[in-house]
């Protein structure tokens, strides 16, 4: 599942490629906010703060929308930078909560668990341990959050939930799935972030949560199944043949096969 996860993720990014790279250029625009605009109001450090916040759920609610749009990637369709626009109102609340959420963790990132380092006791180092364990787990779960919004249309409190279902149940799926993230996003510095960049990267969350959920489907058509040996082959064998193959020569001259 998880080479093909890899494949189709691929091919799918490299035929919309100029749309990914559009949507993140909207990205970065937006990035200036919490990232430039706070210094301007450093001497007011309420205010700077009170902009920084409103950049980043500015942001949240950008991801979000993208979120809703590529979802149509994933399956098999197409979408347009008027698609993002569109879903910006359905993707208020969820990029609101989401944009929260991540003012939460850099706060307890950056104030908290230094606080309880800075005790220089067992019992703070303790208290830093868990928050920052469950820092880690949360981050997991929550990679899910808008893939989760977009495709089950969950509400926010419920999506939360299956986020931590999801990790819980998937943990070494959701630990590739950061780690393929990261790895997306460290390459995209080469390229400005244009490509995959954040669009590329929930591209990737949507079509991963979009084949897990093939084998809940794939369970609860068999309850009397071994969890653990799901048959990813037979499951997975209407996808391969709508992915297909390709030679080097079709992604460089697609028009000459």
């Amino acid at each position: 599942m998880i080479g093909f996860l890899v494949k189709k993720n691929f091919f799918d990014t490299w035929d919309n490629l100029f749309k990914i790279a559009f949507t993140n250029l909207g990205f970065i625009v937006s990035l200036t906010i919490p990232v430039f605009a706070p210094v301007l109001f450093e001497k007011i450090p309420v205010l700077s703060l009170g902009v920084m916040f409103a950049g980043v759920l500015w942001c949240s609610i950008y991801l979000s929308a993208v979120s809703f749009s590529v979802k149509a990637i994933s399956d098999y369709g197409n979408f347009g930078f008027r698609d993002i626009i569109g879903n910006l109102k359905k993707a208020l609340q969820a990029g609101l909560i989401f944009g929260i959420l991540v003012f939460l963790v850099i706060i307890l990132f950056s104030f908290v668990i230094p606080f309880y380092l800075g005790i220089n006791s067992l019992l703070g180092l303790l208290l830093a341990a868990i928050v920052f364990w469950t820092l880690i787990i949360s981050i997991l779960a929550f990679q899910f959050f808008f893939a989760v919004i977009s495709r089950l249309d969950s509400k926010p409190g419920i999506a939360i939930k299956k986020c931590f279902i999801l990790f819980f149940d998937n943990p070494a799926f959701c630990l590739f799935s950061m780690i393929h993230c990261l790895i997306a996003l460290l390459l995209s510095i080469f390229v400005g972030f244009l490509v995959p960049g954040p669009a590329g990267v929930l591209l990737f969350l949507d079509e991963g949560l979009r084949l897990r959920l093939m084998k809940y489907d794939w369970l609860d058509a068999n309850p009397d199944s071994n969890k653990r040996k799901i048959p990813w082959d037979t499951i997975l064998t209407e996808e391969r043949e709508k992915t297909g193959s390709r030679s080097l020569k079709n992604f460089i001259f697609p028009w000459k096969d």
